[in-house]
């Protein structure tokens, strides 16, 4: 598996961070490259809970929440990723308090289809997408969460 890891502070607590980010089937409300989000569960956000997040390419990909702990953060697998060149992807997001505010931090983890040529890939032009993916979403999750705060 190949992982990569970005991380941003943000001005707020963690309470205020979780309650964005801990509203799973409403990513899209931050995330600039989803669209809209399908829920595939019903009920509160949850261990189990799926969504599909539509993204603007008319692409998408389904996530199953495989750990989630209120206050703290969430991992998801990922699975329908057809538009995409991967055999496996999951991803973490954790919220770490700093002195009153909080570092929020992303990984996505992933194993590439087609061999050498896929890691290749991997390396550089996938490592970019997910680059400005995650930043996206950070500085979404960041907008999204002060705004709340006024």
């Amino acid at each position: 598996m190949i992982h990569f890891e970005r991380s941003r502070e943000i001005d707020a607590t963690p309470d205020n961070v979780w309650a964005v980010l801990g509203r799973f089937m409403h990513v899209d409300e931050f995330a600039p490259q989803i669209v809209s989000v399908d829920a595939l569960t019903t009920g509160e956000d949850k261990l189990g809970s799926k969504r599909r997040n539509h993204f603007a390419n008319g692409t998408s990909v389904v996530e199953e929440v495989t750990e989630w702990k209120p206050g703290d953060g969430f991992t998801v697998e990922l699975s329908d990723m057809a538009a995409m060149p991967l055999h496996k992807a999951s991803s973490r997001v954790r919220i770490i308090p700093t002195s009153g505010r909080s570092k929020v931090t992303w990984t996505f983890d992933y194993r590439v289809k087609y061999g050498p040529i896929g890691w290749l890939m991997s390396q550089t032009l996938m490592k970019m997408m997910m680059s400005k993916i995650i930043d996206g979403n950070l500085k979404g999750l960041e907008d999204k969460v002060l705004s709340n705060q006024t």
